[in-house]
């Protein structure tokens, strides 16, 4: 009964909302109408409502949105920022790294002409030391005789420390790290071979030490004291004081070192050092003051008798040049060599002579024959040295020679 009552009073609204409705169309005469029912104005009512309702949802959830968007829309915005920012850093990151690289190549390729430049001059350094004679024993060839000066004499200076050659740090240490190493190396071989130069110096200076002969004197050049050191391979001719780099003052200095020893060693060619005499012999009479043998009192005798047997071969004590060759006074058969450097040999009292003036001797090449004349006692030799003019004691020179084997 209620439900028939509802639908009663809903059928009542309804038509009294939606009651039949009629559109009349007049055209050329004519009249025409379109009956619209309740149902049909009900359902352009329900979709008018519904568009309308649709844009009012619409209008609002727009204005409700709208902060929300701004705010995504300002995320968006400082993301892309950022990621500009990112990408700018990343270019400058990259643009530094190629300049670093760029700068550590050129860093690594100066290094290595460096020590290209380093290592030529050290092998330089080395064909000189090896030029020359080896550290331990200089060897003098005659035609039946090797001399070798044996490293016996110790007089070496005091070493010093030595500059760091490596530059210090400068933020590419590991990268120069191999370089680094090898100029290390190359120090430390610069080391050595001042070493092996000071060694073979003094050695050398120590035998010429021996004889009696002051060392300085050996070097002396004519108006010249001392040694001329030449600087070929790193100075450049500059004086030592205009030298700033490290390495270019370790090359002056081993260099002189080297070529110190190289005078020396010249030198100690020139000396008389070998044995006169081939064989068994005996000194006789020394130098110096002594009693005249024919009994003329106390006269100063020039050089050594040494004694042996007639016809003993007498030989060359150094490399020479025959400078006099035959009969002189007191002496009678006499021989004289002039060996270089300022020093000079006389062989008095031979029996026989086997050389001219002007032949070129040898260490142990035979120049006669041991004898008695001139203004003698019996068969021997008299041995004289002479440096620059004047006499100096043989015997010195024989027992230095005993540092040479």
């Amino acid at each position: 009964m209620a439900v028939k009552q509802l639908k009663a009073k809903t059928k009542a609204f309804f038509e009294k909302a939606f009651p039949e409705r009629q559109i009349y169309h007049r055209s050329g005469g004519s009249v025409r109408y379109v009956s619209i029912s309740p149902w049909r104005q009900a359902m352009i009512a329900g979709a008018a409502t519904l568009v309308v309702g649709w844009c009012l949802f619409a209008t609002v959830a727009v204005l409700l949105r709208g902060p929300g968007m701004d705010s995504s829309g300002g995320m968006l915005d400082k993301q892309s920022a950022r990621l500009e920012r990112e990408l700018r850093q990343a270019r400058a990151a990259e643009q530094t790294a190629l300049t670093l690289l760029e700068t550590r190549t050129l860093d690594f390729n100066t290094a290595i002409v460096e020590a290209k430049s380093r290592h030529e001059t050290l092998k330089k350094l080395l064909s000189s030391l090896q030029g020359g004679d080896t550290a331990s024993a200089i060897t003098m060839s005659g035609s039946n005789a090797t001399m070798l000066i044996d490293s016996t004499i110790e007089e070496g200076d005091p070493r010093q420390s030595r500059p760091d050659w490596s530059g210090g740090e400068d933020g590419n240490g590991a990268f120069r790290a191999p370089t680094d190493k090898l100029i290390g190396e190359q120090a430390l071989l610069l080391d050595s071979f001042e070493e092996e130069a000071v060694l073979r110096s003094e050695t050398a200076r120590g035998v010429i030490r021996l004889t009696g002969v002051p060392a300085s004197r050996v070097l002396e050049q004519s108006g010249v004291g001392g040694p001329l050191i030449p600087i070929s391979f790193a100075a450049n001719g500059k004086a030592l004081d205009q030298i700033t780099d490290p390495f270019e003052r370790r090359i002056y200095e081993v260099e002189a070192r080297l070529y110190e020893a190289q005078l020396y060693e010249k030198a100690l060619r020139s000396l008389p050092l070998g044995i006169p005499v081939q064989g068994t012999y005996r000194e006789t009479s020394g130098f110096g003051y002594r009693s005249d043998p024919f009994g003329r009192g106390t006269a100063f005798h020039e050089g050594t008798d040494l004694a042996a047997f007639t016809g003993a071969p007498l030989i060359a004590s150094a490399p020479g040049k025959i400078i006099y060759a035959g009969v002189k006074g007191g002496y009678g058969r006499t021989v004289e060599i002039d060996h270089g450097g300022g020093f000079r040999t006389l062989y008095g009292h031979m029996n026989s002579i086997s050389v001219k003036v002007g032949d070129s001797v040898a260490l142990g090449q035979k120049v006669g024959t041991m004898g008695s004349t001139g203004r003698s006692t019996g068969p021997h030799l008299h041995y004289e040295i002479y440096f620059r003019g004047k006499s100096y004691d043989p015997i010195k020179f024989l027992r230095a020679g005993k540092h040479v084997h």
